[in-house]
């Protein structure tokens, strides 16, 4: 990881210690499934309490081996008396330590994720509750489009992330599984029972059937997860880029004591964290397309997917963090321009058309063509509020229709846009 963009307590998780760490964890769960089942002396595992592991030692073995497992297991076991030794790794092969170790990471990260998120939306509730007054312009195609509550807009992306959060909260139930099936998943040595107390000390559920792997589909969902929340995370940071513009200036990123906005330009305050996230949304995304091809091993196993798991993986979970961190930091520091929002809203008179058109098609029995054809000449012909008012009672009595509109005041506007929202925000 770029020491830029890592989150420490993520790049802890996938150190190469805390790898070592992970394997020698799931290596004593077996030798203590294995004392359990009376395969081996009881007391075994108290020849390796006292066991420090080495990963400059690991290397050194691992040099002449061309094996890190072996590199690893000789490691351990050189720490040891021969007869004690001799159990250590019994009846497993490689990737059952090293899936069930993965495994095991992947749960501590997806737990950071887990807190992240729900840090997130806490911030996005709080904006939530301070905009849900507010009445802005909402857009369509890029062009305004009827008035909305601009604590929607939050409201929406809580949303997304809250599935997401729910999506993380699952995937440690469903998807994080674990093996010690022994070489191509036979039980050659080992058996289903020795496996389930295994991982039943481990707090992973058994893999129902595993190969000499554990299958990467389950891998590439998680990954998912993670390109899912990085375009998640874009779409809101989109939304602030646009309403950061200069001629439209609806909100500003926070802009903190001594920042500097450009290296020649002193007025510019940019909206570097939605473009940063922008950017690294790309990256996290561009992980799932490994994870996929991961998917894809020859016969029972190759390790075509292990160098690229090595890099990826730490980095997809460092990335991911450091992103809703920064998402959540900017959400709290925003600034929310209320006054230039609102007035927005009072001087777009052609936002109301739609109100209009279904005010008069209550008080008329004309077809909603004629009406419709009526309000959009009335606005493309004015300048102002007022003109196209004058406009539309000037066409709508030349057709002998009705026209009481006089409850248009800008009072009853923001009511009329306003009185649903407390409906919709109680459906989360």
């Amino acid at each position: 990881m770029v020491s830029r963009y890592e989150v420490t307590e993520v790049a802890k998780i996938w150190n190469e210690d805390a790898r070592f760490k992970k394997m020698f964890e799931v290596e004593i769960a077996l030798l203590e499934a294995l004392e359990e089942t009376a395969v081996i002396p009881t007391g075994t595992k108290n020849a390796f309490k006292n066991i420090k592991i080495n990963p400059a030692r690991i290397l050194e073995i691992e040099a002449e081996t061309r094996h890190d497992v072996i590199a690893f297991c000789t490691s351990i076991t050189e720490q040891v008396k021969p007869e004690d030794a001799r159990f250590f790794h019994f009846g497993v092969t490689s990737s059952d330590i090293l899936d069930t170790a993965l495994s095991l990471q992947l749960k501590d990260s997806i737990q950071i994720i887990i807190q992240n998120l729900a840090e997130l939306n806490a911030a996005l509730e709080i904006q939530i509750q301070n905009t849900k007054n507010l009445l802005c312009l909402g857009r369509s195609h890029g062009m305004a489009a009827e008035p909305m509550v601009f604590a929607q807009k939050f409201l929406s992306f809580q949303a997304e992330f809250k599935r997401r959060l729910q999506d993380y909260q699952t995937t440690l139930h469903s998807e994080l599984t674990g093996q010690i099936s022994g070489a191509v998943g036979n039980y050659s040595v080992l058996t289903p029972e020795i496996e389930a107390i295994t991982l039943k000390k481990l707090g992973l559920p058994v893999e129902k059937v595993s190969t000499q792997v554990l299958p990467r589909d389950h891998l590439a969902k998680i990954i998912s997860l993670g390109a899912l929340t990085a375009s998640a995370m874009e779409r809101i940071v989109t939304e602030f880029r646009l309403l950061h513009h200069s001629d439209v200036s609806e909100i500003h990123e926070g802009f903190k004591s001594g920042q500097k906005g450009s290296s020649t330009m002193p007025h510019k305050k940019n909206p570097i964290a939605s473009e940063n996230i922008t950017g690294l949304a790309r990256v996290i995304r561009s992980h799932l397309d490994i994870a996929l091809e991961n998917i894809v091993l020859w016969h029972e196993r190759d390790i075509s997917h292990s160098s690229s798991e090595r890099l990826y993986l730490p980095d997809h979970f460092g990335l991911l963090s450091y992103s809703l961190k920064r998402l959540t930091h900017t959400i709290r520091d925003l600034e929310i321009h209320r006054e230039q929002i609102e007035n927005k809203v009072k001087e777009k008179f052609t936002s109301l058309s739609s109100l209009i058109l279904h005010e008069l098609i209550l008080q008329n029995t004309t077809s909603r063509d004629t009406l419709y054809t009526i309000v959009q000449e009335a606005t493309f012909e004015s300048s102002s509020h007022d003109e196209m008012m004058k406009n539309l009672a000037l066409k709508l009595s030349k057709n002998g229709l009705k026209c009481d509109l006089s409850k248009l005041s800008y009072d009853s506007i923001k009511s009329t846009y306003l009185k649903r929202f407390e409906t919709v925000l109680k459906r989360q």
